[in-house]
Formats: C-alpha cells, sequence, structure tokens
C-alpha cells in the first residue's frame, strides 16, 4: 500500500461512515488506479495488495463503497458489472462491442444537460446515465484490415 495515499483513503472512508480495513483501503485505491474494472481484476489487485480475499469479502466491500458513494457500479448491457473511481461528476462511458473496453466520456456540452429530461414526469433528477457503443480504435482497425 502506498504510505502517502493510505492515510487520505482511510479518512475517505471514515468521512463516509465507513470502517476503515486493509481490504477496503486497497480495494478503492484498486478501483481508483485501474480502469474500469471487473470484479476478477479487483480481486487481483487487492490480493496484490493486502494478500489473501475472498471474492465474496470484495463484492460486500463493493456494495459498501458503492452504497456511500465512493465507487460507481457501471453495467453495459450484456457485460459483467466494472466499477469506476470517478464519481460525483455526471459523466458517461463508451463501450466496445468487440472486445468490451470501457471508457470515461464526459457529459456532451455545458453544465450537464442531460440532467434536464425532455419529461421529468415529476423525478428530482439527479443523475443521467448514457453508454455510447461502438468499436475501440484497436477493433476498428483489425475490422478494416
Amino acid at each position: 500500500m502506498n504510505g502517502s495515499q493510505a492515510p487520505a483513503t482511510a479518512e475517505e472512508l471514515r468521512g463516509a461512515g465507513l470502517r476503515v480495513t486493509a481490504a477496503r483501503v486497497a480495494l478503492l485505491e484498486t478501483v481508483r488506479h485501474g480502469d474500469h474494472l471487473g470484479i476478477e481484476a479487483i480481486a487481483s489487485g487487492v490480493r496484490d495488495r493486502v494478500g489473501h480475499i475472498s471474492l465474496q469479502a470484495v463484492y460486500e466491500a463493493l456494495h459498501a463503497l458503492t452504497a456511500a458513494g465512493l465507487v460507481r457500479r457501471v453495467e453495459p448491457a450484456g457485460s459483467p458489472a466494472r466499477f469506476d473511481g470517478r464519481v460525483g461528476d455526471n459523466h458517461h462511458h463508451v463501450v466496445c462491442r468487440s472486445c468490451g473496453v470501457v471508457a470515461d466520456v464526459d457529459c456532451a456540452v455545458g453544465e450537464a444537460p442531460c440532467l434536464t429530461a425532455s419529461d421529468d414526469h415529476g423525478f428530482s433528477i439527479d443523475e443521467a446515465e448514457v453508454i455510447y457503443w461502438g468499436l475501440c480504435p484497436d477493433c476498428s482497425t483489425a475490422r478494416s484490415s
């Protein structure tokens, strides 16, 4: 565990009302340093930092971190859940139809215009989830060659 980051991460966990454990610190740092990682990749990253941890413990910690707003769960249709450490803004995602890679996309224009629905049906909207689908540069190149 990086000594300079662990105390700040621990403070974030405390600030969110969560108990600080080595596994939670490692998990939050793994998600933040990863790129839209799936469960297996997160578990592997946590194990590299703290040793053995069960997949069930990873699921439970991810659930707690997601509920606390420290991690964002991204579930593109037909794909396993991925976890994003970028929270607190209203960004979107682009997903490759071929290899499944996921990347962040900032909101289109201005101050989160997608939060203004054409008809909000009386809801108080605080988040919009847009997923763009296509082929990443590597898969596009592979298809055209």
